[in-house]
């Protein structure tokens, strides 16, 4: 009697460890869809949940250093706007390239006495459901770029603007003014290659808001 026991409570558990079960994977990742409830969803879930689409992540944090979970970028182009309104003011922003600090930077050109930057007011006129966009540093640029094809692949399934490889659509707006030359350039950032153009301030160039994902 007590060899049978035995034998079913072994069966028991080879039928309890053989049996499998699906836990949904919550981790964001590069491709899911930010909303504007600040929730980060995979597309399908996305798409069943009924919630509006405002960003793709882009970028993972795993730096206790760096600001945020990681960063979403908007869906779409702002028009094209002059990163200064007059030229010979260093509008404070960091011209070091290797930098994560747009959203520094674009709160500096936004609250510079001395110059206006319709760049950075373009990008605080697209905030929306408590949404702080701005505009990306160089080296924020270059996380992006590095994984275009994964979201683009995102932003078309969301009806947003395709990050372009066009040689004449593809360039934007950085928030990281040129070292030495603060006073009168900031850069520009291919999305088609990854180069960057030193670029007199006063000319008019889109850019491409990014979103910081916080907890």
């Amino acid at each position: 009697m007590r060899k049978i026991l035995l034998i079913c409570m072994s069966s028991v558990l080879l039928t309890a460890c053989d049996s499998h079960q699906e836990f949904p994977d919550t981790a964001m990742k590069v491709g899911h869809i930010l909303c504007t409830d600040g929730q980060v969803l995979p597309y399908a879930r996305y798409k069943e949940s009924g919630k509006e689409a405002v960003g793709v992540v882009f970028y993972l944090n795993r730096d206790s250093e760096t600001e945020g979970k990681g960063y979403a970028v908007y869906l779409y182009d702002t028009a094209a706007e002059t990163f200064a309104d007059s030229l010979g003011v260093n509008q404070g922003t960091s011209a070091d390239v290797t930098a994560l600090n747009g959203n520094a930077n674009t709160f500096a050109l936004f609250h510079t006495t001395d110059a206006s930057s319709p760049l950075a007011k373009s990008v605080f006129d697209i905030w929306s459901y408590g949404q702080s966009a701005y505009i990306p540093s160089v080296a924020q640029m270059r996380l992006l770029y590095g994984v275009k094809a994964d979201v683009n692949q995102s932003i078309r399934l969301c009806g947003g603007d395709l990050l372009p490889d066009n040689p004449a659509q593809c360039w934007y707006w950085t928030s990281t003014e040129v070292k030495g030359q603060q006073t009168a350039k900031a850069w520009l950032y291919s999305v088609g290659s990854g180069a960057m153009q030193e670029t007199p301030k006063l000319q008019a160039h889109k850019a491409r808001a990014i979103i910081t994902i916080n907890e």
